[in-house]
């Protein structure tokens, strides 16, 4: 966050005059006007400047950029990050020759990297933000295993007619497989347990 003090003849020559200081523009800052200023008799005598404070807050992902550019650092991972914005989704794409540091097993700390990314992202934004970090197109590469997963434990438990139980995952690789066997009738899928361990159940319907 930077905050600056600014003067000027009016109001608005005060507000442009710190809006050039932060090199930003009005929608992004907040303004506090501590004094409007006085033109004074014949524009000289009496006359006082006007003065405003304007605050630049934080931006919620450069913050988290900064944050996982220093946590893989700390961990020894060279990486490059790229990030992607659309709307209140935010992608950040990790790239880096030691990418399985990165990853963890079955993306384990990939998905503490971005639980965390989130944090400080939403720490800093007035509106929620959904983030996800990804790793040379780890994402994509987990949604079709979890895809094949969950057709083969359907077709399992159709076939023994028992219940199957699932390995704990977030809530969105849950959602992947909720997803994925919608098409199923005579199946039916819950998920139990608490975070972190909450876990999904495939049902056979009879």
């Amino acid at each position: 966050m930077k905050k600056i003090t600014a003067t000027g003849q009016s109001v608005e020559e005060a507000v442009n005059s710190a809006l050039a200081q932060l090199n930003s523009t009005r929608d992004r800052v907040e303004i506090e006007i501590e004094d409007e200023g006085k033109k004074g008799f014949l524009g000289l005598f009496g006359a006082r400047q006007a003065i405003v404070h304007v605050t630049l807050p934080a931006d919620p992902v450069e913050e988290s950029l900064k944050f996982l550019q220093d946590i893989t650092r700390k961990m020894g991972v060279k990486s490059e990050i790229r990030v992607q914005r659309q709307g209140k989704n935010v992608t950040f794409h990790l790239s880096s020759e030691k990418i399985a540091l990165l990853i963890g097993k079955r993306g384990q700390t990939l998905n503490s990297l971005q639980y965390l990314t989130q944090l400080v992202a939403n720490r800093y934004s007035k509106q929620f933000l959904n983030v996800i970090v990804d790793a040379e197109d780890y994402r994509n590469r987990r949604t079709d295993t979890l895809i094949q997963l969950a057709e083969r434990m359907a077709n399992k438990s159709l076939k023994t007619g028992k219940i199957v139980a699932l390995e704990p995952m977030p809530s969105y690789e849950r959602k992947v497989i909720h997803k994925a066997l919608l098409h199923y009738p005579k199946i039916k899928t819950t998920s139990n347990g608490t975070e972190p361990y909450r876990h999904l159940v495939i049902t056979p319907v009879k």
